[in-house]
């Protein structure tokens, strides 16, 4: 007990993010030294209920949502968000999970590097080890996407980072390292996990665990955001050949996130929490993005509320989800576009939305498709993205991977604007973790 009391505060220390006394919800080390197989699954249990809800605060910063609520009292959590103020803000503004992606990694980094020597080889040690790799690397592929510029091959070599926290070692300082470094090692981990990984699948009800069909879609979303287009329709292929189904919203006219869907590959986050559902409405931006007729999505994701529009995702844990087929399909039609073949990338897009349309609806677009050249089917497979994806996190990483296009937003009667290509598309690491940690 002493022993893992210890490696907390070591990595506290280290990290140098927060107090102590902000660590002290990882009981599960402080009650028991891990021995078993057992109890290092405990460990990494933890490690994935610890996992940061914060697609919803991304939301806030995009095109999705008009803020409501004026009185509310849980409105100042949201308010400096909207207006991309990240300086001086309220005190009671929502910060981005920085030390909550750390603690992450501090779980996985106990699993890694003590679980190794310990346990006695076998399946259940290769899959559990394998997970590890793989939740740490979605960790730093969450942190470099949050508080680092985009990945640039012509310039990730000198664009700050964040900090590389591999191990627990008093000694070790942490300054923020390259965009490219972290990147090398998300890739490296990512190698890890394959090796080791030996579930394709994990049952409904523990797919909030990573699996290799998991560990694929997420390679596909890493290297698609560093521009390796084989590489990413390469794993997206992977993780197709495991599971490839798709909700027939014709048949079927039910939420694709819910964990228990055909479409559910890793159902580990929360999308869009209560809080903030009670407290926005879609905004003018997304509902124009659906064809109200034809789009079967638009009944399921959103519901009138007088002149307005509740969003139906979300706020409940079955529908926690981290990657789903359709995601897939739409990289691999990116990626095809990208690497010259546009039949390709056709006939994936086409087979995708035949799922989301009414079939009128699917008939108009099958002919519109067919005439379309690479730049405007580019345009419709990132405009399928804005809509297939509402509200789950996915929208301001893509604008920051792609236009980078001008946001205004308006609240009790003031009018805020986060211009095209404006450095705010990269969030500040926070205060506290700047003022702890002078190497940021």
């Amino acid at each position: 007990m002493k022993k893992i009391s210890k490696y907390i505060l070591l990595f506290v220390a280290a990290i140098a993010v927060t107090s102590c006394d902000d660590y002290l919800d990882i009981q599960p080390l402080g009650k028991v030294i891990p021995e078993t197989l057992q109890d290092y699954r405990g460990v990494l249990t933890t490690g994935y209920v610890a996992y940061p809800d914060h697609k919803s605060i991304t939301a806030v910063r995009t095109d999705e949502l008009i803020l409501d609520g004026d009185g509310d009292s849980e409105i100042p959590l949201y308010q400096d968000i909207y207006a991309w103020k990240d300086a001086g803000t309220d005190r009671r503004t929502m910060t981005f999970p920085y030390q909550n992606l750390y603690t992450v990694i501090f779980y996985t980094n106990v699993l890694i590097n003590d679980a190794q020597g310990k346990l006695s080889n076998s399946p259940e040690k290769d899959q559990l080890i394998g997970e590890a790799y793989a939740l740490r690397a979605m960790a730093y592929f969450d942190l470099i996407n949050l508080f680092s510029k985009p990945f640039n091959p012509a310039t990730s070599g000198s664009d700050k980072g964040v900090p590389l926290a591999l191990k627990v070692d008093l000694e070790q300082t942490y300054p923020s390292q390259t965009v490219e470094a972290i990147y090398n090692q998300i890739i490296s981990d990512t190698q890890e996990a394959e090796s080791l990984l030996n579930l394709n699948t994990q049952p409904k009800g523990f797919n909030y665990r990573f699996s290799k069909a998991a560990l694929y879609s997420l390679e596909s979303r890493i290297y698609l955001y560093m521009q390796q287009w084989q590489k990413s329709q390469d794993a997206a292929n992977k993780a197709l050949a495991i599971n490839n189904a798709l909700v027939d919203l014709k048949a079927t006219p039910v939420l694709a996130t819910k964990f228990d869907s055909k479409e559910s590959i890793l159902a580990l986050e929360e999308n869009y929490d209560n809080g903030l559902k009670l407290l926005s409405y879609a905004s003018d931006d997304l509902l124009a993005a659906y064809n109200r007729t034809t789009d079967l999505r638009f009944p399921i994701y959103f519901a009138a509320n007088g002149s307005n529009f509740r969003i139906q995702k979300g706020a409940n844990d079955d529908q926690k989800c981290s990657f789903r087929t359709s995601e897939l399909y739409l990289i691999k039609a990116e990626t095809s576009l990208k690497l010259n073949n546009l039949a390709d990338a056709k006939t994936t897009v086409l087979t995708f939305i035949k799922n989301r349309y009414t079939a009128s609806g699917f008939t108009q677009l099958e002919s519109e498709i067919a005439a379309m050249n690479a730049a405007d089917l580019t345009t419709f497979i990132l405009a399928e993205r804005q809509r297939e994806f509402a509200v789950e996190g996915q929208r301001w990483y893509d604008l920051r991977r792609t236009t980078q296009k001008q946001i205004v937003h308006t609240f009790l009667g003031q009018t805020y604007t986060l211009t095209q290509n404006d450095p705010r598309y990269t969030i500040p690491v926070p205060a506290n973790a700047r003022l702890n940690n002078p190497n940021l």
